[in-house]
């Protein structure tokens, strides 16, 4: 299941709340359970539930274990209720294609942790409007190390924390942009290399790997 957490954390408390209802309709409609020879042909069970956090490149992996926990507390609720809580449930922080590349700038006397890409023709920041060919470094922005402080203002008082969503954020502000897609470096015999990503491989060994073995 894929999961774009970093969209909803930036557009603040409402779209978190409505990402988690959203997500615990889905995960409802699962059948939780050990599949056999003869379940198999009366219904086919999900033994295996890989949240996918993605857009994992549009952060500095320094900040990839405070996405999964963020999307964990997003699907905590309703994996418990379906019982796929455990060693059924993975969340993984990936990217299927690595669009950016990670470095650090200096600013103000403190090293700050960036990421290098070419955005989109479009895609603004500050103002500032991006012609699709200009590679520049983002400061994305700094993810909470407890998921609870996203969570916690609306699970107390819903009403009062969505109406005051948008005069004081309990959100952190974050800068996200659309990546072009990486350039594909050649071999010397023309082969085009494999496109860069960030876990993809870990994720197929979840899901895919006992069977393959």
């Amino acid at each position: 299941m894929l999961v774009d957490a970093l969209q909803a954390v930036n557009r603040g408390t409402e779209a978190l709340q409505d990402l988690e209802q959203a997500l615990a309709d889905v995960l409802a409609c699962f059948r939780p359970g050990v599949n056999s020879w003869l379940t198999s042909f009366v219904t086919r069970k999900i033994d295996r539930v890989l949240i996918a956090a993605t857009k994992a490149d549009h952060l500095h992996h320094e900040s990839h274990d405070r996405l999964e926990r963020i999307t964990a507390r997003l699907v905590s609720r309703a994996a418990e209720r379906i019982g796929m809580s455990g060693a059924g449930l993975e969340v993984m922080a990936l990217a299927s294609v690595r669009a950016t590349r990670e470095a650090t700038v200096d600013h103000d006397g403190h090293r700050l942790p960036v990421i290098v890409g070419t955005p989109i023709a479009g895609e603004k920041i500050n103002g500032e409007t991006f012609d699709g060919e200009r590679k520049t470094a983002i400061f994305p922005g700094d993810l909470p190390e407890d998921p609870e402080l996203l969570f916690e203002a609306v699970d107390r008082h819903p009403a009062s924390a969505l109406a005051a969503s948008a005069t004081e954020p309990a959100v952190p502000e974050l800068n996200f942009v659309r990546f072009r897609p990486p350039h594909l470096e050649e071999t010397r015999g023309g082969l085009k290399l494999s496109v860069p990503h960030i876990r993809l491989d870990r994720a197929m060994q979840f899901l895919l790997g006992d069977r393959l073995a």
